[in-house]
């Protein structure tokens, strides 16, 4: 038993007795923390199962359940769900349903705003209707499974959560879990990692301030010849055209727009319109990241066939980067039909979401699946002239709909709302200030129209519904790549790539998703590149992709298939996005996977934990290039430049890795890093505004790259030095400079002491009781950290950091995993955290430290590795005299 989980219990003693500090001038006590832990052996009653289920959970804590039909094992999934991880549950369906402030008080206001003009759970509950039988059968019953827990249970005895706030705010009784609430899950999910929303805002707002020439080296074209696509030209070569779901139109852009093509961008980028965007970002980022979102975020899998291995059988590999926290966004498990048939087909095991039954990732007995982030372009911004309750369509006034939405505040009045909408979405621009103080008055051609507006409305697939869920369940069941890619079909947003593997040797990739066919774009643009015009109907979608019209691939010809949310393929049809991945991460894995002839699980483990950052092949030799001898007049600064050179000396012999500690390379990657955090500050931040500052991630690299052959770019000109024209080697210069003070100051004076890891740390940080509002008992409690970790952004080990934040890692690996189709109790997996949700118990955290060191566990599949494992067994009867 580690030392932590010791402190931990001493310190649950210490809170059943000692007061610990005010919080919103309340007092907080932590009391039995324990009394919420569930029960993982013995006997329990599950109304409405039709036999036993049984559920043994290994040594990692791991539920493996075991029943004779599909329902029954979702209302176990259910049941052991809410056991593990109830509160995580029903934190998430308070803010997919807008009603977070009902848990958390006024800190959650702004949040319930956001997401109740989108309207998530509205669109939950009008996709439910539209499912497979079959699947609101397993939605429903695993609802029934989590109710029963609840059952004559208070809410401390679910959670401790519950007590803590308690004290401070007026709890209702816990609510009954319904197969809505799992459905709008999956909405969070979607926003979190649809594509390109943020660019396209980022870019109509720079627009003005910057040149276009400048805005597009910030955005520059993927490299595919030195980042090839996931599929190579021989994979996927489709034709000049594609379908659509929904016929598309054959309009041009209406003469209605006003003007020519290029005063329409004007118009769209003027500084009404700019302060409508910028009142929808700050609308946007209220919304807490569920799922994890940001630059960089996307996640590494890949899958070798046979010709590569060492057991002549495919393996496949996944690790999803998304957000971090405590518990973790994934809970492992297993459903197992004791015996397989058509009727009870589940025999599955993986990472699933706390909340939805089935397994998301991981494999059955016959096929084994990974995900990483699509990133299609599937949002868009349109700008609406607004005046009074009507918007301007096509040269008529229509009346914007509306709606009241009540929201209530755990110990504060209601809120009301107004929610207006356009055909395109819910106007984004009203949500956090009026639509009047959101948008500047709007310049236009219709005289008399001084009241007029700017609005910004939404259209996103994820305010469609879809059947998503029916696609979960049909990876669940598929034995083969025509099943899979079946089910496939319904998997609407967020859009992934799917990579494939079966037990038969096939290897296949499949590209999803409900992706928007645009009627028209403007000028010199491709499709969604900027916000469109509202006003002119030719802008607007004309249905989707067809699917067979999206990428996919079976058993390529190399046997190896890399997905790391680089491009898809180098074909321009179908238009899917301009904001790939710029593929430091998929290059590195396609150059280890390259050097293996006869892999292994362990190898591919050993690739997921690649901390080589390949864009320093890239800045090193220009950094080794700058002059550091003192200049005319710099007489008195020879000190501070050989106090720099020492640092830089760093980097002559770095071979480019990243570890967190203890050698000559984490030492330079220290430096190095430091000189890039430095560097994005020098070379952009002056130029860009305080909320839109350079993050230092991939698309960052990607203009680095290009800037470096341009040394009298205009970005290289520090525009807070007025009377003073820098070129690239003077930024480069200061760049080297400022970062050798800086790590000085933190680190001490002696480079070869620097260690990365110490700047580079995660703290894994409970999403309500982790914040720095909360007293530091509570929050050590709850938290979970911080470790010194290898890696950075754009690395295959990627743990991700924003550059105009500091060092601290943001987002990571979620999980990682390695299936071996020649023996699937070969396989390996880890979680970020633990299955557990109840702090102080011993599945809390107990993988933390194996996923920072890049160790996996084994993954038991069979029966009889499960029994290896001495598992607690608890069986779940049915009561035939109780109500399900």
């Amino acid at each position: 038993m580690s030392r932590l989980v010791v402190a931990r219990r001493v310190l649950v003693g210490l809170l059943a007795v000692v007061v610990v500090a005010a919080v919103v001038g309340g007092i907080v006590v932590v009391t039995t923390v324990r009394e919420s832990f569930p029960v993982r052996s013995g006997e329990a009653s599950l109304p409405g199962l039709s036999g036993p289920v049984t559920v043994k959970r290994d040594g990692s804590g791991i539920p493996h359940i075991y029943g004779d039909s599909m329902t029954d094992l979702a209302r176990a999934q259910g049941y052991v769900h809410a056991q593990e991880r109830f509160f995580e549950m029903d934190l998430r369906r308070h803010i997919t349903a807008g009603r977070l402030s009902e848990l958390v008080g006024p800190a959650g206001l702004e949040t319930d705003k956001v997401v109740r003009t989108m309207g998530w759970r509205r669109v939950a509950e009008e996709e439910l209707p539209t499912l497979e039988p079959r699947t609101r059968q397993l939605l429903q019953a695993y609802a029934d499974g989590v109710n029963r827990y609840l059952r004559g249970r208070s809410p401390g005895e679910v959670s401790a959560e519950y007590s803590v706030l308690g004290l401070q705010l007026p709890l209702g009784e816990i609510e009954e879990w319904t197969p809505v609430d799992s459905l709008a899950w999956l909405k969070a999910m979607a926003w979190d990692l649809r594509g390109d929303y943020s660019d396209e805002l980022a870019r109509a707002r720079l627009s003005g301030r910057l040149s276009a020439a400048q805005i597009a080296a910030v955005y520059p074209p993927y490299d595919e010849e030195a980042h090839p696509p996931i599929l190579s030209a021989d994979e996927w070569s489709p034709g000049r055209t594609y379908t659509s779901s929904t016929p598309a139109s054959s309009a041009v852009p209406s003469a209605l727009a006003t003007g020519s093509g290029d005063e329409v961008v004007r118009e769209t980028t003027t500084a009404g319109a700019k302060a409508a965007y910028a009142a929808v970002e700050k609308a946007l980022a209220a919304v807490p990241q569920l799922v994890g979102r940001g630059d960089g975020v996307g996640s590494n899998s890949w899958v070798v066939s046979g010709a590569h291995t060492k057991s002549g059988k495919p393996l496949l590999a996944n690790d999803p980067h998304l957000g971090i926290g405590q518990p973790g966004i994934w809970i492992q498990n297993s459903l197992h039909c004791r015996t397989v048939t058509p009727e009870c087909p589940l025999d599955v095991s993986g990472f699933s979401f706390a909340g939805v039954p089935g397994v998301i990732i991981g494999h059955n007995g016959h096929i084994a699946w990974g995900f990483t982030n699509l990133g299609p372009d599937v949002s868009d911004f349109y700008l609406e002239r607004v005046v009074g309750q009507t918007y301007l369509r096509d040269g008529a006034w229509e009346p914007v709909t509306s709606r009241e939405e009540t929201i209530k505040v755990a110990g504060k009045p209601d809120q009301h709302i107004t929610v207006r909408s356009t055909t395109h979405g819910p106007i984004m621009s009203d949500v956090l200030s009026s639509a009047r103080d959101a948008g500047a008055r709007a310049p236009t051609s219709q005289q008399g129209d001084e009241s007029q507006d700017y609005a910004v409305s939404l259209a996103w697939t994820g305010l469609v519904p879809s059947r998503t869920a029916d696609a979960i369940i049909g990876f669940n069941t598929a034995t083969n790549f025509d099943e899979f890619r079946t089910a496939a079909r319904s998997f609407a947003v967020p859009a992934q790539n799917l990579v494939y593997a079966d037990t038969e040797g096939h290897i296949a990739y499949q590209a999803p998703g409900q992706v928007p066919v645009r009627r028209a774009a403007l000028p010199k643009s491709p499709p969604g590149y900027w916000p469109a015009p509202g006003w002119d109907s030719a802008y607007d979608w004309s249905g989707y992709l067809s699917f067979d019209d999206l990428p996919w691939t079976v058993d390529p010809k190399d046997g190896v298939i890399v997905a790391a949310n680089q491009e898809v393929s180098g074909s321009r049809s179908p238009f899917l996005t301009t904001e790939w991945d710029y593929g430091w991460r998929s290059t590195r894995i396609a150059q280890r996977l390259s050097g293996l002839k006869q892999a292994s699980a362990a190898d591919m483990a050993s690739v997921q934990m690649d901390d080589t950052d390949l864009f320093a092949a890239v800045l090193v030799p220009a950094l080794l290039g700058v002059p550091l001898d003192a200049r005319e007049g710099e007489a008195d600064q020879q000190d501070l430049l050989d106090f720099t050179q020492e640092a830089r000396n760093l980097l002559r012999s770095w071979n480019h890795s990243t570890p967190a500690a203890d050698s000559d390379a984490s030492a330079a990657a220290a430096y190095y890093n430091a000189v890039w955090r430095n560097l994005c500050e020098l070379t952009f931040d002056d130029e860009l505004p305080a909320d839109m500052k350079s993050d230092g991630g991939d698309r960052w690299r990607a203009a680095v790259q290009k800037l470096l052959a341009d040394p009298t770019n205009a970005w290289w000109d520090n525009k807070l030095t007025p009377n003073v024209t820098e070129g690239r080697d003077e930024i480069l210069r200061q760049a080297l400079i400022a970062a050798r003070l800086e790590l000085t100051r933190e680190l001490g004076k002696d480079p070869q002491q620097w260690d990365w890891g110490k700047l580079h740390r995660i703290t894994l940080q409970h999403k309500v009781l982790g914040g720095d509002t909360v007293p530091g008992p509570v929050r050590w409690l709850f938290n979970e950290g911080p470790y010194d970790m290898p890696g950075g952004s754009a690395i295959v080990n990627a743990n991700g950091w924003a550059a105009s934040e500091g060092y601290a890692v943001d987002w990571a690996p979620s999980m990682r995993m390695v299936v071996d189709l020649a023996n699937l109790d070969g396989s390996t997996w880890i979680n970020q955290t633990g299955v557990s949700g109840h702090a102080t118990d011993d599945h809390y955290a107990d993988q933390v430290e194996d996923w920072v060191a890049g160790r996996q566990r084994p993954w038991p599949f069979t029966p009889k590795a499960v029994d290896a494992t001495d598992p607690d067994v608890l069986t779940l009867r049915p009561d035939p005299s109780a109500t399900p």
